[in-house]
């Protein structure tokens, strides 16, 4: 089962290679990983998705993280109403012919265009991970040339909506 795991730490080196040592230990695959800072310049956010057999293992992953120095806090939210985005940047290989049809696919899910070529064109998308699979699906008898994804960021909504949580991970 998918777990989506959130961490709020302190802004020092070897913080995220601590981490991805604890769970790597434990033999779970981090299936998407995101880092960056928050409102405080000293503190960052790593949310990161997992794949566990059941309950008892991310609860176990849960306090090796918490003995972790530099760690201020560690949550799994996939139970919770989140919030949660993913971006990704997609090449795509295009002609004169074909490169209306591609703009009219990704008008729908508020796509853009950041770069055009004669051959090629890069198309960025945010949104859930469900959105953005979709969109590359869509895309993919184009000739996909290439795609960096970010992975899923996430945080607790303000109200709770627990139906909100299960589409983040229907991906």
């Amino acid at each position: 089962m998918k777990r989506v795991i959130t961490s709020t730490v302190l802004n020092n080196s070897g913080v995220l290679n601590r981490i991805t040592g604890v769970i790597s230990r434990r033999r779970f695959n981090i299936e998407s990983i995101s880092v960056g800072h928050t409102e405080q310049d000293h503190i960052s956010r790593i949310t990161f998705v997992v794949h566990v057999e059941d309950l008892q293992q991310v609860e176990q992953l849960i306090k090796q993280l918490h003995k972790q120095i530099d760690i201020i806090k560690v949550a799994d939210i996939t139970e919770e109403s989140v919030i949660a985005r993913e971006l990704a940047l997609i090449k795509v290989s295009t002609n004169a012919s074909n490169r209306n049809e591609i703009y009219s696919l990704i008008e729908p899910f508020r796509a853009s265009v950041i770069d055009v070529s004669r051959d090629q064109i890069v198309v960025q998308v945010t949104g859930t991970s469900d959105k953005v699979e979709a969109l590359i699906e869509l895309l993919r008898p184009f000739e996909l040339k290439e795609i960096a994804r970010t992975g899923v960021t996430a945080f607790t909504r303000s109200t709770k909506h627990k139906e909100h949580a299960q589409k983040l991970l229907s991906y």
